[in-house]
C-alpha cells in the first residue's frame, strides 16, 4: 500500500479514502448483476412469487445493505492480512454462517445450542425476512432485525476498516 499505483493514488489531490470507496463501491454492482442473473434462472426454473413492487424492493434493499455490510467486512480483512492468501482465509467462517441459519433448515430442529446461535445470528434474521416478503407472510419486527444486523456490521466494519486503512497508510 506504499508503492506502486498507492503512491500515485496518494499524490493525486483526493481523498485518501477513496481508494476503498471505489472498490466498495464496484461490489454492489457486480453482485447485483448476479442477483439479476440469479433471478432469471431461478423464474426459469419455475420459481414464482406473489410478492409486490414494494415487497421486491425490500428484499434489494435488505441485499444491498447486507452486501454493503460483508464488502466492508472484507475491506478489513484485506487491510489487516499480509497477504492476499491471508486476506481471503478471514471468509472462511462467513462461509458457515448461512449453514447455521434457517437458510437450509428450520431452526427449531437443531440442537438446543445451535439453535441459539442459529436464531441470533443476521443470516436468519435476513433468510427469514426475505422468505417472508416473497412469499407474501407478515414480517413483523424481523424486517427492522434483518436492517439493524445490516446497519450495524455496515457501520462498525466501516469505522474499524478506516481505522485500519488511516494506521496502514500512514
Amino acid at each position: 500500500m506504499s508503492s506502486g499505483i498507492f503512491e500515485r493514488f496518494h499524490s493525486m489531490p483526493i481523498a485518501r479514502s477513496s481508494v476503498l470507496w471505489a472498490h466498495v463501491l464496484t461490489s454492489p454492482v457486480a453482485n447485483l448483476i448476479s442477483l439479476v442473473l440469479v433471478v432469471c434462472v431461478a423464474l426459469l426454473m419455475g420459481f414464482r412469487s406473489g410478492a409486490d413492487l414494494l415487497a421486491w424492493l425490500a428484499a434489494a434493499g435488505i441485499l444491498l445493505l447486507f452486501t454493503l455490510a460483508l464488502t466492508w467486512i472484507a475491506m478489513l480483512a484485506g487491510l489487516s492480512a499480509k497477504s492476499a492468501e491471508g486476506g481471503g482465509a478471514f471468509a472462511y467462517p462467513l462461509i458457515f454462517l448461512p449453514f447455521l441459519s434457517s437458510a437450509f433448515v428450520p431452526t427449531n430442529t437443531m440442537p438446543t445450542s445451535v439453535r441459539w446461535f442459529a436464531e441470533n445470528q443476521p443470516v436468519t434474521s435476513i433468510v427469514n425476512t426475505l422468505r417472508a416478503l416473497f412469499t407474501q407472510q407478515p414480517v413483523g419486527t424481523g424486517i427492522w432485525i434483518a436492517l439493524a444486523w445490516c446497519v450495524g456490521i455496515l457501520i462498525i466494519a466501516y469505522l474499524v476498516a478506516t481505522a485500519a486503512y488511516r494506521h496502514r497508510i500512514s
